[in-house]
Protein backbone atom coordinates (compact mmCIF):
# COMPACT_ATOMS: atom_id res chain seq x y z
CA UNK A 1 0.00 0.00 0.00
CA UNK A 2 2.65 2.10 0.86
CA UNK A 3 4.22 1.83 -2.50
CA UNK A 4 1.12 2.61 -4.49
CA UNK A 5 0.38 6.00 -2.52
CA UNK A 6 4.15 6.60 -3.15
CA UNK A 7 3.48 6.13 -6.74
CA UNK A 8 0.20 7.96 -6.71
CA UNK A 9 1.94 11.04 -5.16
CA UNK A 10 5.19 10.97 -7.81
CA UNK A 11 2.17 11.11 -10.52
CA UNK A 12 0.35 13.69 -9.17
CA UNK A 13 3.90 15.72 -8.90
CA UNK A 14 4.85 15.14 -12.08
CA UNK A 15 1.10 16.14 -13.36
CA UNK A 16 1.29 19.32 -11.61
CA UNK A 17 4.76 20.06 -13.31
CA UNK A 18 3.27 19.45 -16.45
CA UNK A 19 1.09 22.40 -16.28
CA UNK A 20 3.75 24.79 -15.32
CA UNK A 21 3.88 27.64 -18.44
CA UNK A 22 6.39 30.58 -18.48
CA UNK A 23 4.71 33.30 -19.06
CA UNK A 24 0.99 33.67 -19.89
CA UNK A 25 -0.73 32.34 -22.96
CA UNK A 26 -4.00 33.09 -25.01
CA UNK A 27 -5.83 29.78 -25.90
CA UNK A 28 -8.45 28.14 -28.21
CA UNK A 29 -10.69 25.50 -27.39
CA UNK A 30 -11.14 22.99 -30.43
CA UNK A 31 -13.48 20.39 -29.69
CA UNK A 32 -11.93 18.40 -26.71
CA UNK A 33 -8.40 20.17 -27.10
CA UNK A 34 -7.19 23.10 -25.83
CA UNK A 35 -4.78 24.71 -28.31
CA UNK A 36 -2.19 27.67 -28.09
CA UNK A 37 -4.07 30.74 -30.03
CA UNK A 38 -0.86 32.92 -30.71
CA UNK A 39 1.20 29.57 -32.48
CA UNK A 40 -2.26 29.16 -34.85
CA UNK A 41 -2.05 33.08 -35.77
CA UNK A 42 1.05 33.26 -36.38
CA UNK A 43 1.44 30.04 -38.06
CA UNK A 44 -0.98 30.90 -40.45
CA UNK A 45 0.19 34.07 -41.20
CA UNK A 46 3.68 32.45 -42.36
CA UNK A 47 1.62 29.92 -44.55
CA UNK A 48 -0.56 32.58 -45.77
CA UNK A 49 2.84 34.37 -46.92
CA UNK A 50 4.43 31.86 -48.19
CA UNK A 51 1.28 30.43 -50.41
CA UNK A 52 0.83 33.90 -51.89
CA UNK A 53 3.84 34.38 -52.69
CA UNK A 54 3.83 31.06 -54.58
CA UNK A 55 0.74 32.12 -57.08
CA UNK A 56 1.69 35.28 -57.33
CA UNK A 57 5.28 34.22 -58.49
CA UNK A 58 3.93 31.01 -60.70
CA UNK A 59 0.77 32.23 -62.10
CA UNK A 60 2.67 33.30 -65.53
CA UNK A 61 5.75 30.95 -66.13
CA UNK A 62 7.58 31.63 -68.79
CA UNK A 63 10.55 29.71 -70.16
CA UNK A 64 13.03 32.49 -69.65
CA UNK A 65 12.35 34.02 -65.73
CA UNK A 66 11.76 37.03 -65.04
CA UNK A 67 10.92 39.07 -62.00
CA UNK A 68 9.21 37.06 -59.01
CA UNK A 69 9.76 33.94 -61.00
CA UNK A 70 13.68 34.12 -61.30
CA UNK A 71 13.84 34.64 -57.66
CA UNK A 72 11.56 31.91 -56.67
CA UNK A 73 13.45 30.12 -58.89
CA UNK A 74 16.85 30.77 -57.29
CA UNK A 75 15.62 29.40 -54.02
CA UNK A 76 14.11 25.99 -55.35
CA UNK A 77 17.52 25.57 -56.56
CA UNK A 78 19.16 26.44 -53.71
CA UNK A 79 17.05 24.13 -51.62
CA UNK A 80 17.40 21.49 -54.27
CA UNK A 81 21.62 21.74 -53.69
CA UNK A 82 21.26 21.05 -50.04
CA UNK A 83 18.86 18.34 -50.61
CA UNK A 84 21.17 16.80 -53.27
CA UNK A 85 24.06 17.42 -51.08
CA UNK A 86 22.87 15.47 -48.28
CA UNK A 87 20.90 13.12 -48.97
CA UNK A 88 22.77 11.73 -52.42
CA UNK A 89 22.08 12.40 -56.36
CA UNK A 90 19.98 9.37 -56.56
CA UNK A 91 17.82 9.23 -54.31
CA UNK A 92 17.31 13.41 -53.23
CA UNK A 93 14.05 14.61 -55.96
CA UNK A 94 11.51 12.63 -53.79
CA UNK A 95 12.55 14.79 -50.70
CA UNK A 96 12.62 18.38 -52.20
CA UNK A 97 9.78 19.36 -51.00
CA UNK A 98 10.04 18.14 -47.82
CA UNK A 99 13.16 20.23 -46.94
CA UNK A 100 11.72 22.63 -48.79
CA UNK A 101 9.13 23.22 -47.11
CA UNK A 102 10.96 23.13 -43.61
CA UNK A 103 13.40 25.66 -44.28
CA UNK A 104 10.84 28.14 -46.09
CA UNK A 105 8.50 27.49 -43.15
CA UNK A 106 11.33 27.88 -40.20
CA UNK A 107 13.22 31.06 -42.06
CA UNK A 108 9.63 33.15 -42.76
CA UNK A 109 8.70 32.38 -39.03
CA UNK A 110 12.39 33.06 -37.90
CA UNK A 111 12.13 36.65 -39.92
CA UNK A 112 8.66 37.38 -38.82
CA UNK A 113 9.33 37.55 -34.92
CA UNK A 114 12.40 40.26 -35.93
CA UNK A 115 10.68 42.66 -38.50
CA UNK A 116 6.81 41.74 -37.81
CA UNK A 117 5.40 44.39 -35.28
CA UNK A 118 3.71 41.40 -33.34
CA UNK A 119 3.03 43.29 -30.05
CA UNK A 120 0.90 45.77 -31.33
CA UNK A 121 -1.85 43.17 -31.69
CA UNK A 122 -3.39 43.20 -28.32
CA UNK A 123 -4.39 39.81 -27.38
CA UNK A 124 -7.02 38.55 -23.75
CA UNK A 125 -3.67 36.68 -22.53
CA UNK A 126 -0.33 36.78 -23.65
CA UNK A 127 1.67 38.44 -26.86
CA UNK A 128 2.25 37.25 -30.51
CA UNK A 129 5.33 35.88 -31.36
CA UNK A 130 7.42 34.22 -34.36
CA UNK A 131 5.73 30.35 -34.50
CA UNK A 132 9.36 29.43 -33.47
CA UNK A 133 9.25 30.75 -30.38
CA UNK A 134 7.11 28.32 -29.01
CA UNK A 135 8.11 24.74 -28.19
CA UNK A 136 5.63 23.05 -29.47
CA UNK A 137 6.39 24.58 -33.09
CA UNK A 138 9.85 23.36 -32.68
CA UNK A 139 9.01 20.05 -31.14
CA UNK A 140 6.55 18.86 -33.77
CA UNK A 141 8.89 20.19 -36.74
CA UNK A 142 11.64 17.92 -35.20
CA UNK A 143 8.79 15.15 -34.16
CA UNK A 144 7.69 15.35 -38.68
CA UNK A 145 11.59 15.32 -39.19
CA UNK A 146 11.97 12.03 -37.05
CA UNK A 147 8.67 10.37 -38.81
CA UNK A 148 10.33 11.57 -41.97
CA UNK A 149 13.83 9.23 -41.51
CA UNK A 150 12.64 6.36 -40.32
CA UNK A 151 9.96 6.52 -43.49
CA UNK A 152 12.42 6.98 -45.80
CA UNK A 153 15.16 3.83 -44.34
CA UNK A 154 11.80 1.64 -43.89
CA UNK A 155 10.91 2.23 -47.84
CA UNK A 156 14.04 1.45 -49.00
CA UNK A 157 15.50 -1.42 -46.72
CA UNK A 158 12.23 -2.81 -45.36
CA UNK A 159 12.39 -4.53 -41.54
CA UNK A 160 16.16 -4.82 -42.00
CA UNK A 161 16.99 -0.90 -41.33
CA UNK A 162 16.16 -1.94 -38.00
CA UNK A 163 19.54 -3.82 -38.56
CA UNK A 164 21.48 -0.51 -37.88
CA UNK A 165 20.93 -0.59 -34.47
CA UNK A 166 23.75 -3.44 -33.38
CA UNK A 167 26.24 -2.33 -36.30
CA UNK A 168 29.20 -2.26 -36.01
CA UNK A 169 28.37 -4.36 -32.95
CA UNK A 170 25.09 -5.34 -30.63
CA UNK A 171 27.17 -3.50 -28.08
CA UNK A 172 26.46 0.05 -29.20
CA UNK A 173 22.17 -0.92 -29.36
CA UNK A 174 21.45 1.15 -26.58
CA UNK A 175 23.50 4.07 -28.19
CA UNK A 176 21.94 4.06 -31.38
CA UNK A 177 18.44 3.45 -29.50
CA UNK A 178 19.33 6.72 -27.30
CA UNK A 179 20.74 8.49 -30.45
CA UNK A 180 16.72 8.29 -31.91
CA UNK A 181 15.49 10.21 -28.90
CA UNK A 182 18.57 13.07 -29.11
CA UNK A 183 17.99 14.09 -32.76
CA UNK A 184 14.38 15.71 -32.39
CA UNK A 185 15.53 16.93 -28.86
CA UNK A 186 18.25 18.56 -30.31
CA UNK A 187 16.58 19.67 -32.88
CA UNK A 188 13.99 21.08 -31.44
CA UNK A 189 15.53 22.79 -28.25
CA UNK A 190 18.63 24.74 -30.58
CA UNK A 191 15.98 26.67 -32.86
CA UNK A 192 14.07 27.28 -30.16
CA UNK A 193 16.69 28.47 -27.40
CA UNK A 194 18.39 30.41 -30.08
CA UNK A 195 15.22 32.20 -31.43
CA UNK A 196 13.77 32.91 -27.95
CA UNK A 197 17.43 34.29 -26.81
CA UNK A 198 17.76 36.79 -29.92
CA UNK A 199 14.14 37.84 -28.95
CA UNK A 200 14.80 38.37 -25.79
CA UNK A 201 18.17 40.19 -25.99
CA UNK A 202 16.52 42.55 -28.60
CA UNK A 203 13.80 43.15 -26.06
CA UNK A 204 15.97 44.13 -23.26
CA UNK A 205 18.39 46.19 -25.65
CA UNK A 206 15.53 48.24 -26.70
CA UNK A 207 14.00 48.81 -23.07
CA UNK A 208 17.50 50.02 -21.87
CA UNK A 209 18.65 51.81 -24.56
CA UNK A 210 16.11 52.15 -27.09
CA UNK A 211 17.35 54.54 -30.06
CA UNK A 212 21.12 53.07 -31.84
CA UNK A 213 22.28 49.66 -30.06
CA UNK A 214 19.43 47.54 -30.76
CA UNK A 215 19.70 47.93 -34.95
CA UNK A 216 22.81 45.90 -35.60
CA UNK A 217 21.66 43.37 -32.84
CA UNK A 218 18.52 43.16 -35.06
CA UNK A 219 20.36 42.92 -38.18
CA UNK A 220 23.12 40.24 -36.23
CA UNK A 221 19.14 38.47 -35.55
CA UNK A 222 18.10 38.36 -38.95
CA UNK A 223 21.51 36.56 -39.70
CA UNK A 224 21.20 34.16 -37.04
CA UNK A 225 17.63 33.24 -37.77
CA UNK A 226 18.76 32.59 -41.54
CA UNK A 227 21.48 30.12 -40.40
CA UNK A 228 18.94 28.22 -37.73
CA UNK A 229 16.74 27.83 -40.67
CA UNK A 230 19.77 26.03 -42.54
CA UNK A 231 21.32 24.17 -39.99
CA UNK A 232 17.91 22.79 -39.65
CA UNK A 233 17.04 21.52 -43.11
CA UNK A 234 20.73 20.67 -43.38
CA UNK A 235 19.91 18.36 -40.61
CA UNK A 236 17.12 16.84 -41.42
CA UNK A 237 18.66 16.25 -44.87
CA UNK A 238 21.25 14.63 -43.77
CA UNK A 239 19.12 12.18 -41.40
CA UNK A 240 17.35 11.47 -43.72
CA UNK A 241 20.06 10.53 -46.36
CA UNK A 242 21.87 8.60 -43.01
CA UNK A 243 18.91 6.30 -42.68
CA UNK A 244 19.22 5.25 -46.77
CA UNK A 245 22.75 4.71 -46.75
CA UNK A 246 22.83 2.48 -43.20
CA UNK A 247 26.31 3.88 -41.93
CA UNK A 248 26.93 6.32 -39.73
Amino acid sequence: MNIEKHLISLINDLCQISGVEVGQHFYWQLGGFQVHAQVLITSWVVIVLLSGLAFVTTRDLRTIPTGGQNFVEYVLEFIRDLTRTQIGEEEYRPWVPFIGTLFLFIFVSNWSGALFPWKIIQLPHGELAAPTNDINTTVALALLTSVAYFYAGLHKKGLSYFGRYIKPTPILLPINILEDFTKPLSLSFRLFGNILADELVVAVLISLVPLVVPIPMMFLGLFTSAIQALIFATLAAAYIGESMEGHH
